[in-house]
């Protein structure tokens, strides 16, 4: 090869010195760019914890009995107040103004309504204060849809006000006894007169409320002439003490009676009031002594009090007619499993008084149909899948509509079904979560969506024909707004772990790069029946998940056994070992993932709250040489700390089962600490008492281990209010930065 070597040319090597400035000038402009589009769309704590993140939805959907039109809260353009407003099924833009809540000087919004049944009366809530997880006192209004008149239902707050059918009369509850006002000529009565610390008419005790998801106990006969109330005695209930600091000199004990695992109950009885006379009358269970009342409800024939019964370990179930005219009982059906019957809402009167009841008596939840004295005509649903809501029966059309995972777990459809078990069809099955909420009459219904990458869309349906007459909302402006941050989708599949097949999601960074090795932290909640890997919009803890993510983290979540929709022997297989085995799946998830060629397997961290707190603190220290750190917010630290209903309904009692209880519990473990642990709790927690908290530093204090913790003074158990959910998530990030 022949070369020669040349004096350099100066005006070459000039301009190719400008284009090298010119050059490196356009890359160093695009990466300060870059660096700048990067910096401005970097969620921060305080936007995330703003609300301005939160999807729109349609507030309070109610179906007018016309079927042709329903009603639902709007907020107004301007300010806080908001509207109640009537709209048609076919003519969503012709709206009515029934009560517009800046008309009237001492209301500024409502909170929440209510029809009479002949819907001549609004109940108007306002005002609300809440007291524990369902419960809450306020300021109610009737208002007459005639007349336009706005009466006051009472002057001091009050609970659970229920207008009679007739609309002539409200009863409600103040100061743990009933009241009855006659909305016509003003007056009140009081119906009960012994309730105090100890003694509720009409409405539940604190575990009622929380474990079997109802606060008012009291239910209106059909022709407005009967109420019946649920009475509880807690006198041998023991009283549980928390401090409330506040603002003063000096805190305040706040004392409620709780039982806890293996102690007493409140005793239940039933009474029935005739409104006339004013005479009472005991429902009488002859030679059966129930434990608990999960739900009672006039329905069915007139006179007709339905009534469920529940033994202490909950695995025996009774569905009862009472006559109240005749004072008879007659048993329609009895639930029975080997480990526990669970409580739903999915009791449904026809016209012609026979029944739609759910059951997982074939090992999945389905929809089964009974005449009116008990007697199974038929079972309507039937597969490897669960019915998870029943809407409505059109009567005309003799069809029931229900929701339900035959399309995989992680989805929701929804369905349509004759009466006689044929003509099933679906109504909506796109990919996602699907609900509805029907007219009256099943004529029409509000179709509701959401997936990964979709926020919540309502859309109106006509329901022969399943045709699409509007979309009504959607939420696509939050969708732009959180595009611009670049987030990973969540990614769903399956894991095989002890012999199941398990629903897992995991999130990337927006760069991520095979090649590299990255942390890996693990989010699961796991209590039973539960469901966090689902096909659905996220919440503000989701995209705080992607925003670690697109900081360096793969987040992973997965439901293992002992969670819901997968059938009754995958949900009950940890009855009597709560944690146990729901522990051996997270242990065996950590060590698989971390076998992966980009997951570094000494950076492994898991997080939960409640229950998952639980699983967390379990998890890093019998799992200690899997996980290098752990979070646990508001935990359970043994079962024996927890209710009577929710714990014995999986453990039994303490006394039945001491190794179930203890041989589970983090406390026992402490001296295994290797990894990093932040443990936090909110010292008000009147469900998970701070008391688990204390034992689990104590335990760790005593077997010489390092921890971090925090208390946030006064919060209950979702430790929220004024700046406090952006502190706790700030903390976490901090802890998670510093330690995985």
């Amino acid at each position: 090869m022949n070369f020669s070597i040349h004096p350099p040319d100066h005006r070459v090597i000039f301009s190719e010195f400008k284009l090298f400035k010119t050059s490196v000038w356009l890359v160093l402009s695009f990466l300060l760019g870059f660096f700048s589009l990067t910096a401005q769309n970097t969620l921060s704590q305080d936007s995330l914890w703003s609300g301005m993140y939160s999807a729109k939805r349609m507030e309070s959907i109610r179906s007018l009995k016309d079927g042709a039109s329903y009603t639902v809260l709007k907020n107004a353009e301007k300010g806080p107040s908001n509207r109640l407003i009537q709209s048609y099924y076919e003519n969503p833009d012709e709206v009515v103004v029934l009560v517009d809540a800046g008309n009237y000087e001492q209301i500024e919004r409502f909170s929440d309504y209510s029809f009479s049944k002949n819907e001549e009366k609004i109940l108007l809530e306002s005002e609300a204060i809440p007291l524990y997880r369902r419960s809450k006192i306020a300021t109610y209004w009737i208002f007459d849809r005639e007349t336009k008149a706005l009466q006051q239902v009472s002057e001091q707050k009050i609970q659970e006000p229920l207008l009679s059918p007739d609309g002539q009369k409200v009863a409600y509850v103040f100061q743990r006894n009933i009241y009855i006002k006659n909305l016509t000529d003003g007056t009140t009565k009081q119906l009960t007169f012994d309730g105090n610390y100890q003694t509720l008419n009409g409405i539940t005790d604190w575990v009622y409320e929380e474990e079997f998801g109802f606060v008012r106990a009291f239910d209106w006969s059909s022709d407005s002439k009967q109420l019946a109330y649920m009475r509880f005695d807690e006198s041998n209930v023991p009283v549980f003490s928390m401090d409330v600091y506040g603002s003063d000199l000096y805190q305040f004990p706040y004392m409620f009676r709780y039982p806890k695992a293996g102690e007493e109950n409140s005793t239940v009885e039933l009474v029935v009031v005739n409104l006339e006379t004013l005479q009472k009358s005991k429902v009488q269970f002859g030679n059966e002594n129930p434990v608990y009342i999960p739900r009672m409800q006039f329905g069915g024939e007139e006179h007709s009090l339905i009534i469920q019964t529940l033994n202490r370990h909950q695995n025996h179930l009774k569905l009862w007619r009472w006559d109240t005219q005749k004072e008879a009982f007659q048993l329609l059906l009895e639930e029975t499993d080997a480990a526990y019957v669970s409580i739903h809402d999915n009791l449904k009167f026809l016209e012609d008084h026979s029944f739609l009841w759910t059951s997982e008596r074939d090992g999945y939840n389905h929809v089964y149909l009974y005449d009116q004295n008990g007697k199974l005509i038929r079972q309507l649903t039937k597969g490897p899948w669960e019915v998870t809501s029943l809407y409505v029966v059109n009567p005309q059309r003799k069809e029931l509509y229900y929701q339900s995972v035959e399309g995989g777990s992680t989805e929701r459809k929804v369905y349509a079904v004759k009466l006689n078990g044929k003509g099933k069809r679906i109504l909506q099955d796109a990919k996602g979560t699907n609900g509805a909420s029907f007219s009256a009459d099943g004529s029409y219904y509000i179709h509701s969506f959401s997936d990964e990458q979709t926020p919540p869309e309502f859309s109106l349906y006509q329901t022969k024909t399943n045709r699409q007459l509007k979309l009504v909302l959607d939420n696509a402006d939050l969708k732009t707004k959180i595009d611009e941050f670049g987030f990973s989708d969540r990614e769903f599949s399956t894991l095989k772990i002890n012999g199941e097949s398990l629903n897992m999601w995991m999130i990337k960074p927006a760069d991520f790069d095979p090649d590299k090795k990255y942390p890996l932290l693990l989010f699961q909640y796991s209590g039973p029946g539960s469901q966090q890997v689902a096909n659905r919009w996220g919440d503000e803890r989701l995209l705080w998940h992607k925003m670690l993510a697109n900081q360096g983290y793969l987040i992973a979540c997965v439901d293992g056994r002992g969670t819901g929709f997968k059938g009754a022997a995958f949900k009950k297989v940890t009855y009597l070992n709560l944690v146990k085995y729901e522990s051996l799946d997270q242990i065996a998830v950590a060590q698989q993932l971390g076998s992966l060629p980009y997951v570094d397997e000494s950076r492994i961290g898991i997080w939960g709250w409640s229950f998952g707190g639980h699983m967390a603190a379990h998890c890093l220290l019998t799992g200690n040489n899997v996980f290098s750190m752990a979070i646990a917010v508001a935990p359970v630290t043994n079962w024996r700390f927890y209710d009577t209903i929710y714990t014995e309904r999986f453990m039994r009692t303490p006394q039945e089962n001491p190794e179930g209880y203890d041989l589970n519990s983090p406390l026992n473990y402490a001296d295994q600490l290797k990894g990093k642990f932040l443990i936090i709790h909110g010292s008000a927690d009147d469900n998970v008492h701070v008391q688990n908290t204390m034992r689990m530093v104590e335990a760790l204090i005593q077997a010489d281990k390092q921890f971090e913790w925090m208390i946030y003074p006064d919060k209950n158990h979702g430790i929220y209010g004024g700046n406090t959910r952006k502190h706790l998530y700030t903390k976490m990030t901090d802890f998670i930065h510093k330690n995985l």
